[in-house]
């Protein structure tokens, strides 16, 4: 039986829309079992359009520095969600000791499997003799997971795209193949635009800086989107018939969809994020053109990306549809998690 007493979930937004969107799908799914959250968030301004609707059990709080806990007492259970640090007025006002855990990034990496449920002792602080511990999401058997919430099967089964699109204000098109863009700026973005026949459906925001006024293919077209809500983007990828995401939420929601798809990878200084690319690659089995595809899309290959034709890119999608079999055979990452609290609490 679920807790009813409040799990307190901590997010810092740092420059993208993915560390809103997973701790909502995560506060909002753990709601839906009965557990109540308490979303902490700095910046709650992407919620507006990105769950309008909100979601009952979620209650969401502004993070102000200095902390002010707003009259509330510090739950059972703690999610400080990708490294960010608890205020130390929240751990110091606790009326016993929690079940803290750092819930960390996505990642394919052999590491995830090594660390995922390890303690790690708090040495210093308010929370000084307390233990954290390590919450790794995943797409293996020992990792916690992939975000996943009970009713996405039977909504993608009674999808139906050209109504969606007509929904949408979307020409009626037939035959016509489309392309969701959902990108920082790469710069094979160019080359693609100018030699790929679709319809692009282009998102909100930084795609749609990137993208405008690049040339297109004949008989091409270019559609922006307004910002879209969490299940109007899942919608969004089920409606197309190839997906460019990028981030960690949206890869997620990708292989939900088990559309062909390429993911540029968030870029960190260090270059990190290629072996990042290339565990996720050999975890996805990608033949050999969608990880060369991937390779210069995330810009490890500086070589020109050709439009590779549609047949190639048909063929992309058993791969994503046989990995997305694999999930489907594994809790999502809320049942595990509330399970590996249950045998800490």
């Amino acid at each position: 039986m679920p807790s009813t007493a409040p799990w307190d979930l901590f997010c810092r937004v740092i420059d993208n829309y993915g560390d809103a969107g997973v701790c909502w799908r995560l506060a909002a799914q753990l709601a839906s079992r009965g557990t109540p959250v308490r979303l902490w968030i700095d910046d709650p301004a992407p919620l507006a359009w990105m769950a309008p609707q909100g979601a009952p059990g979620v209650t969401v709080l502004p993070w102000r520095e200095p902390f002010d806990a707003q009259g509330h007492t510090p739950g059972a259970v703690w999610i400080e969600a990708f490294g960010c640090e608890l205020p130390e007025a929240f751990v110091a006002a606790r009326q016993a000791d929690p079940v803290w855990l750092n819930l960390e990034y996505l990642s394919a990496e052999g590491f995830v499997e090594r660390q995922h449920g390890l303690p790690s002792p708090v040495m210093s602080g308010p929370g000084r003799g307390l233990t954290k511990w390590f919450y790794y999401p995943g797409f293996t058997a020992r990792t916690g997971g992939l975000l996943r919430e009970d009713d996405l099967a039977a909504r993608q089964a009674a999808f139906d795209p050209a109504a969606w699109r007509a929904a949408q204000g979307l020409p009626a098109a037939p035959g016509a193949r489309w392309i969701t863009l959902f990108c920082y700026e790469p710069a094979a973005l160019p080359g693609l635009m100018a030699s790929a026949d679709a319809h692009w459906l282009v998102t909100a925001g930084r795609a749609t800086a990137a993208s405008a006024g690049l040339p297109l293919a004949p008989g091409a077209q270019r559609h922006a989107l307004p910002h879209l809500d969490q299940r109007g983007f899942d919608e969004l990828l089920w409606a197309s018939d190839l997906n460019f995401v990028r981030g960690e939420d949206s890869l997620v929601r990708a292989l939900w969809a088990g559309k062909p798809f390429v993911w540029q990878i968030y870029p960190q200084h260090d270059d990190a994020h290629h072996a990042k690319l290339e565990a996720f690659l050999d975890w996805l089995d990608a033949p050999a053109d969608l990880r060369e595809w991937h390779r210069r899309w995330n810009g490890m290959d500086a070589r020109p990306a050709a439009w590779p034709g549609w047949r190639a890119v048909e063929a992309w999608g058993e791969a994503v549809r046989a990995a997305r079999e694999r999930l489907w055979a594994r809790d999502d990452l809320a049942t595990q998690l509330a399970g590996f609290v249950a045998t800490k609490g």
